[in-house]
């Protein structure tokens, strides 16, 4: 069982109305926090894999002229206290996308609007709990699902080899610092947060990692452990999902990677053939890869909004 940490090393970050805790099927906890409370309908919106929902801002912030938003990190990430390798998987994680859904609701204004916003890992998860189940939102919007297809479809190899070198990426990475900027510092010299905004880079940064205990050591560790975080990308590979849309009973919209962009990761083209094979609404962000809110976050709130408008949410 973990207890849930409100850290966070960011003192630019806006200060939330109203935080409150999820106990989760297995008693894991975490923290959901609430901003501009009854402002609209209500996005609940979380991260992908090995990242935390502090260093989206760029996407999440201007949202509160119009949303209520409501925040939270997944199990073993960000601000949620580690509790280790139990139950860190995607069935786990689905139920806690559902556990999570229903403690929002019972703090919502009746007749409120619900849309779920997830991204990568999460969409994956949140689709598996629509999917599998029963998970009803009033819509759901999925940035780029690392949506591997079944074992002899003609992108699966690509996906294989995308995850695999995931989780070798995962397992080889820096996993302590002196200080909370160490991150920030690696994600400046990486080539692949390039195209990332500066504030995101910095808020990611900070976001991801916490003190280190006495046990691990002190300093600054990675909130989400190399090793956790690699499981999930090899999990991936046997997930199994690749659902047609009719089986989300509830409006959908994935928002995927430039599939064109040279050199891109294959999740672009991955979610692009999902959405023509199994009648997805659809639309990918130009000169994007995987971590499109933080590359272009104006452009990826235009196309959930548009959804949100065609579907009368707004």
């Amino acid at each position: 069982m973990s207890t849930t940490s409100s850290h966070s090393s960011n003192p630019g970050l806006p200060q939330p109305e109203q935080s409150f805790d999820v106990s989760l099927s297995d008693g894991v906890s975490l923290q959901v926090r609430r901003y501009g409370i009854g402002k609209g309908p209500c996005l609940l919106i979380t991260h992908g894999n090995g990242f935390a929902i502090d260093g989206y801002r760029v996407f999440w912030q201007p949202l509160l002229e119009q949303f209520e938003l409501a925040l939270f990190d997944m199990r073993n990430h960000g601000r949620t206290a580690p509790s280790g390798a139990d139950g860190h998987n995607y069935q786990q994680l689905a139920r806690d996308i559902g556990s999570v859904q229903a403690a929002l609701r019972s703090h919502l204004a009746p007749g409120q609007k619900l849309v779920g916003v997830f991204h990568s890992a999460s969409s994956r998860s949140a689709l598996k709990h629509a999917v599998q189940m029963g998970g009803v939102w009033d819509a759901l919007i999925l940035f780029d699902p690392p949506s591997v297809p079944p074992r002899g479809h003609a992108l699966y190899d690509a996906m294989h080899a995308f995850e695999m070198r995931l989780v070798e990426f995962a397992c080889g990475r820096p996993d302590r610092f002196d200080s909370a900027e160490g991150m920030v510092s690696y994600y400046q010299a990486s080539r692949a947060c390039s195209r990332w905004q500066p504030q995101a880079i910095e808020d990611m940064g900070l976001a991801v990692v916490r003190p280190g205990s006495a046990v691990e050591g002190g300093g600054w560790v990675l909130s989400c452990q190399r090793e956790l975080e690699a499981s999930i990308y090899l999990a991936a590979l046997t997930l199994d999902l690749w659902p047609s849309a009719s089986l989300v009973k509830c409006p959908v919209k994935l928002i995927g990677a430039d599939p064109e962009l040279k050199g891109n990761p294959p999740t672009g083209v991955a979610n692009q053939a999902l959405a023509r094979e199994h009648g997805y609404a659809y639309e990918f962000v130009p000169q994007t890869g995987h971590l499109l809110q933080v590359e272009r976050p104006q452009e990826c709130r235009e196309a959930m909004l548009a959804f949100l408008r065609q579907q009368g949410v707004v």
